[in-house]
Order: structure tokens, then C-alpha cells, then sequence
């Protein structure tokens, strides 16, 4: 199941192999979520697996950082996280098996120039992934955190575009972004039987970034 604010994932849904139920939504709406986890267990009967990977980077230095900045960051990148978790957990807990993957950042643990609302909604969405482990492990529900550094996805690429991105791979000991389909292969590791025994971790994919 494939939930975007873009239209156009009705198409995406299309070209993938099987069978996907895709919805245009707003995930920042709790009515929306709630509404699109309905629909979800209604078709599947169940839910197993939450990825939540959606975020938005509206980038501005911190001393003129507008309200909406801040409020649409929160929303999109903590809020709809945490509700979606929320909602698919008290589905998951009926079977007593669940995963959940939240997509984080290393801004999680780093700081980084004109990020302030981005770094606060990532560090904040590491700290709720381990409160979620510890509350719902009897549940048999796994949730983890992944932090990349900067991943060549449209948004990356469009934040991180000319001379700051040339400058930012500098600092990277690999020299190089991450490609959106190591991260996918993280992802499908956390999601996987083989690690039934990982929760509450924060997964740090940065090219060594971080260790220096």
C-alpha cells in the first residue's frame, strides 16, 4: 500500500509488480491516516510492515525560520510518523507481529546549517522510535530508525544541488551520497524474519560521516 500527497502515486502503484493499493492523502491530516489504515485493513486484512519514509526539507536559517517552516516540518516529517505508527501497532498488536521502519536523517544526531526544524523533527523522530520499541516489544512489534546521510532521491538532489552538495561530499570519507536503493536494502533487512531481534536502533547510513 502506497500513500503520497502526489497524485501520481496511482501510477507508481501501477508499474509495480502484484497487486497495490495506492491512496493520495495528506498523512500530515490524522483523518486522512486513520481513514487510509481503514482502507488498508480492509483489503489486506491485516497490516505487517510500516515504512514510514515521507518528509519534507524547507530549509532556512534558524533566525528567520517562519512558523509555516516549522509547523509543515513537524507535521509532515514527526506528526504523520507517529500517528501512522499509532494507528497500524493497534492493528498489528491483534497478531502479536509487527514491523515498523521510520526514516530518519543524520541530522538526527548532527547539526547542519539552515536545518534547524529538519534536525529538531529527525532527533525527535529517533527518540519516539525508542520509546515505540520499549512500549510495544511485548506486542511483538520491532521498530527501528534509519539515518542516511544525504540520498540522491528528487529531494535530496534538489537540497543538495551545486557547490553546497560538491562541499558536503567532501566531508564524507567515501566521497560520494547514498543511492536510494542501499537505503531501500536497509530497510528490507529491518523489515526481514532475520531481524526480529533488532528494535529501538537508529541505523546510521552516512559513508562514515559521523565517526570523524
Amino acid at each position: 500500500m502506497l500513500l503520497d500527497i502526489n497524485q501520481d502515486v496511482y501510477e507508481v502503484a501501477k508499474k509495480l509488480p502484484g497487486s497495490h493499493l495506492a491512496i493520495a492523502c495528506n498523512i500530515a491530516d490524522l483523518k486522512q491516516i486513520e481513514e487510509a489504515v481503514k482502507q488498508a485493513e480492509a483489503r489486506f486484512g491485516t497490516v505487517d510492515i510500516l515504512v514510514n519514509n515521507a518528509g519534507v526539507a524547507l530549509l532556512n536559517k534558524a533566525d528567520v525560520v517562519t512558523e509555516a517552516e516549522w509547523d509543515t516540518t513537524m507535521s509532515v516529517n514527526l506528526k504523520a510518523a507517529f500517528f501512522l505508527s499509532q494507528a497500524v501497532a493497534r492493528i498489528m498488536t491483534k497478531k502479536g507481529k509487527g514491523q515498523i521502519v521510520n526514516l530518519a536523517s543524520q541530522a538526527s544526531v548532527i547539526a547542519l546549517d539552515r536545518h534547524v526544524a529538519y534536525c529538531a523533527s529527525k532527533a525527535a523522530m529517533v527518540s519516539m522510535t525508542e520509546v515505540l520499541a520499549i512500549e510495544w516489544a511485548a506486542a511483538g512489534i520491532t521498530v527501528n530508525a534509519i539515518s542516511p546521510t544525504v540520498v540522491e532521491t528528487a529531494l535530496g538532489k534538489k537540497a543538495w544541488a551545486g557547490e553546497v552538495g560538491e562541499a558536503m561530499k567532501k566531508k564524507i570519507p567515501v566521497g560520494r551520497f547514498a543511492q536510494p536503493e542501499e537505503i531501500a536494502a536497509a530497510v528490507m533487512y529491518l523489515v526481514s524474519d532475520h531481524s526480529r531481534i533488532i528494535t529501538g536502533t537508529n541505523l546510521i547510513i552516512d559513508g562514515g560521516f559521523t565517526i570523524q
